[in-house]
């Protein structure tokens, strides 16, 4: 019955600081803060620095992991632990510092279903002389534009909808419909789309039929 009532649990004991590495190793990192005699404490710092790094041993060696081994040491003992580290020390401040956050990219989120590679097509090719080659460019853009929006849509698309959203993007700088263009008909982009389907389907189910025969052991 003593036995029993003398049990620790988990919730009664101290949280650990990084519970990665276990209740062992927070033991051994209060140990050695508590060591008053500067060269035993720097001696058992070292060894514990030696056995976190026997948890990965491929990366023991490499110094950008020993300087992240010895910063995690650091945070174990609350910045505590006064040893001799052979990497720049770490100040508490620093690593509780919080990171900027970072700018999602959105360049036209009226028309997301296009993805922000085409803007950036569209970007670069009203930079270029006017000439085949931008001509070549515009209507390749159009006719990725149209993909885009079947696959959003999977739907008939009018290719006039695809030259005033060009246009939009462009701020002006591309209009195809004054020159008459016809982009690739709706019904090949979704006769490919279709055939590419039933072709991985057609994959998987011989590869089904084939480890079908095959024997496990």
């Amino acid at each position: 019955m003593n036995l029993v009532e003398n049990l620790e649990y988990n919730t009664e004991r101290p949280k650990l600081i990084i519970p990665e590495y276990g209740r062992h190793f927070q033991k051994m990192v209060n140990h050695a803060v508590s060591i008053e005699d500067t060269v035993e404490r720097n001696k058992v710092a070292k060894a514990i620095i030696s056995v976190m790094g026997n948890l990965q041993p491929h990366l023991r060696d490499v110094p950008d992991f020993q300087h992240k081994l010895w910063d995690q040491l650091f945070i174990m003992s609350d910045f505590k632990l006064d040893v001799e580290s052979p990497f720049p020390f770490t100040s508490k401040e620093v690593l509780q510092q919080r990171p900027e956050p970072l700018e999602y990219p959105q360049n036209f989120p009226k028309y997301r279903f296009y993805g922000n590679n085409i803007k950036r097509m569209i970007d670069v090719a009203i930079q270029w002389e006017k000439g085949d080659m931008r001509d070549g460019l515009e209507y390749a853009i159009a006719n990725h534009m149209k993909k885009c929006y079947l696959n959003w849509n999977k739907d008939m698309v009018d290719d006039k909808a695809i030259f005033i959203h060009l246009f939009e993007l462009s701020d002006g700088q591309i209009d195809l419909a004054k020159g008459g263009e016809n982009l690739t008909d709706s019904g090949q982009f979704l006769k490919n789309r279709v055939a590419k389907t039933q072709r991985s389907s057609s994959g998987k189910k011989n590869q089904r039929n084939t480890s079908r025969g095959k024997k496990r052991f």
